[in-house]
């Protein structure tokens, strides 16, 4: 098993245990592959819920960037909505888990088809 498929497989049971949600496991690989070489560095695999200029930069870089949103306080309320589900208490909130949860929070899966 590649480095790779183990952080999925660590990813989608954190999706499964942590939030209640089961993946789709396509779309998961696909949104890791995404995320490209940040997954293997522990600061850039680990999104902090509670830092506001890391939340900025969720919604700048993923929401608006990659999955084409307008800028709107919608945005805001998903990111909040995302890092519940996950657990504000969870320190250690996998990126790949956060983005998958807000593809599906937005409906934007086709950015990965």
């Amino acid at each position: 098993m590649s480095k790779r498929e183990e952080l999925i497989a660590k990813y989608a049971a954190d999706l499964k245990d942590k939030c209640g949600v089961t993946p789709n496991m396509d779309l998961l690989t696909k949104v890791t592959i995404g995320c490209g070489p940040s997954i293997y560095k522990d600061d850039a695999a680990t999104v902090a819920g509670s830092d506001k200029s890391e939340l900025e930069t969720v919604k700048n870089n993923f929401l608006i960037k990659k999955l084409g949103l307008k800028d709107s306080p919608e945005l805001d309320k998903g990111i909040e909505a995302v890092i519940e589900k996950y657990g504000k208490s969870n320190k250690h909130k996998y990126r790949v888990v956060v983005y998958y949860l807000l593809t599906i929070h937005f409906k934007k899966e086709s950015v990965y088809k």
